[in-house]
């Protein structure tokens, strides 16, 4: 990282984050669809007039399946949000490109297949595996964050 200060953004960082960053949203979108499809499937509404709509009054209630689309959704927000903005500062930061890929793409393909593991029930210990894993590279970016901006107090 340059000591002078907060970089210019490499033309191989951003669209790596870009990339990446876009990708974790569209995900976040197809939890979003599997959720409602789920509810339809299940019979299973948040709200009354969707119950009504969809055969009556007694299937606004929860489901186990419904309810578990929606942690999982709810720890992407969790997650993600957060990586948004860590990788976009770490980007200004001036890392090496394939520092920054790796950090990019490590917390995309722990994302994947967190969400996998979540949706698709798969045994512990890989859901928090993969937790754990796309956290390092979240960890690694704040700490960065966090060193380059205590040197400009």
């Amino acid at each position: 990282m340059p000591p002078s200060g907060l970089a210019t953004v490499d033309s191989r960082v951003l669209p790596a984050f870009l990339l990446c960053s876009t990708l974790l949203v569209i995900k976040m979108y197809v939890v979003a669809v599997i959720t409602g499809q789920v509810r339809l499937r299940k019979k299973a509404f948040a709200n009354p007039e969707d119950a009504l709509r969809h055969g009556g009054i007694q299937f606004c209630r929860s489901d186990p399946d419904v309810e578990r689309c929606l942690r999982a959704h709810r720890n992407d927000m969790e997650t993600i949000y957060p990586f948004l903005f860590l990788g976009l500062v770490y980007c200004f930061l001036g890392p090496a490109p394939a520092a920054a890929w790796a950090h990019f793409l490590l917390f995309l393909l722990g994302r994947l297949l967190h969400t996998v593991a979540y949706l698709g029930q798969l045994r512990a210990p890989v859901r928090s595996v993969a937790y754990t894993v796309a956290q390092l590279p979240c960890a690694s970016m704040a700490l960065q964050i966090l060193w380059e901006a205590a040197h400009h107090l």
